[in-house]
């Protein structure tokens, strides 16, 4: 592959492309803030063992997504595969857990290698939201509603699915999983290799394979939701209480999992069919014990990632470019005061081009080709009366405007 094309599961994001994946992400900015998120970014790259101890030695991002190197200092780094552990580290770094309980947002590039395909890149990008030092079901339901308020304002919710399970308490994950390895040993001459593997360290993550023969397996094994024990059910039922009373529907599915032992209780995934395979937009769940894994004080948390690319696609159609206020003037003496006038709009949030030459049909036809709204033409004769001719591009209208009144009469297209 030539080394001018971009690499394979990279993508540029063009002034098009830019505007959807900016609404994506402005809106969900804007719809944690209105919960009280407040927004953060962690380095791009951690040291490996973040990501390690999080996300399993036995998970495919591990064993095989992660980008990994090794620095000039002889540190081993890793491009961050996801937000949540680089968030869930600054806590700790940070000494935040004084500040309890946190409301975090965040947007940024994730890397992992994999085969690209519709919705799926190496280099992609994540909103997300975490809530740290709540052990209330009600913070599952909040998280659980910016994730629904963001789709709402999109335009995508009504097209999408909330698929809903838990993963209970302790005593439920030990219960079931002694339940689950039985029921699997069973198969053990017809798993997949890394499917063996994790049965003897994670036996949860056989739930989690995309083996179609292991799914054939897994379809008929006992359901989590059999053991949960009485706090678990209702912790679940408080969330689902907490959902109903909010008008969120969903979907109890019994074999949505999170095959990591930090995860507990509330899991979750917000799915769109018109995604076609790749059909995941959102997706979370609660991972209380993720903080102490890692080292640091026991904490609550609960959280969510979208794929602001998956997103893009969702959107009804793309949003318009800001027209701008176009400049055009003829002569040398008007080309100076052309670029005073434009610092003085600039200065007052208008949005102005001013091409570098050509006469007046070429800076005419440039004004009209970059959809400009209205065009300020200056020449000698609007100069010796301090006056410019404003042009609405749209209805062809033309008047001659002071220049003292040139704020206030383009003040609608600011």
């Amino acid at each position: 592959m030539s080394a001018l094309q971009p690499v394979r599961g990279t993508h540029d994001l063009l002034p098009e492309d830019m505007r959807r994946f900016r609404e994506v992400a402005d809106t969900a900015r804007r719809a944690a803030l209105c919960f009280g998120y407040h927004e953060v970014a962690t380095p791009i790259f951690e040291f490996t063992e973040v990501f390690k101890r999080t996300l399993g030695d036995t998970s495919d991002v591990v064993t095989k997504e992660m980008y990994t190197f090794t620095d000039k200092g002889g540190e081993t780094v890793t491009l961050r595969p996801e937000g949540t552990a680089g968030v869930a580290r600054a806590l700790i770094s940070g000494g935040l857990a004084q500040h309890l309980p946190l409301k975090y947002f965040y947007v940024g590039p994730m890397f992992r290698y994999e085969r690209p395909q519709k919705g799926r890149l190496r280099q992609f990008h994540q909103t997300g939201v975490e809530l740290l030092g709540v052990k209330e079901p009600q913070g599952d339901v909040e998280v659980i509603a910016i994730g629904v308020e963001f789709l709402r304002r999109i335009g995508a919710w009504d097209r999408c699915e909330l698929e809903l399970n838990t993963l209970g308490d302790t005593p439920s994950r030990q219960a079931y999983r002694r339940v689950l390895i039985d029921y699997l040993n069973d198969f053990r001459d017809r798993l997949s290799k890394d499917s063996l593997d994790r049965l003897e360290k994670n036996p949860l993550r056989v739930l989690d394979s995309k083996d179609e023969n292991d799914q054939r397996i897994v379809a008929d094994a006992p359901l989590y939701s059999d053991y949960l024990s009485a706090e678990a059910q209702d912790f679940f039922g408080r969330v689902k209480s907490g959902l109903d009373d909010l008008g969120i529907a969903y979907r109890i599915n019994p074999r949505l999992v999170r095959g990591l032992d930090y995860y507990c209780h509330t899991c979750f995934e917000i799915t769109c069919a018109d995604l076609g395979a790749q059909k995941t937009v959102l997706a979370g769940g609660r991972y209380d014990g993720l903080v102490g894994m890692m080292g640091g004080p026991e904490t609550a948390g609960v959280g969510w990632a979208s794929g602001v690319e998956r997103c893009s696609m969702l959107l009804n159609e793309t949003p318009a470019a800001a027209r701008p206020i176009a400049i055009v003037p003829l002569g040398e003496a008007a080309e100076r005061k052309a670029a005073q006038l434009a610092g003085e709009l600039r200065r007052q949030d208008f949005l102005v081009d001013l091409g570098y030459s050509g006469n007046m049909g070429k800076r005419m036809k440039r004004a009209n080709k970059i959809e400009a709204i209205v065009a300020v033409i200056l020449g000698d004769d609007e100069l010796a009366k301090g006056e410019v001719s404003l042009k609405l591009l749209d209805t062809g209208e033309q008047k001659n405007v002071r220049l003292t009144d040139l704020e206030a009469a383009l003040a609608a297209y600011r």
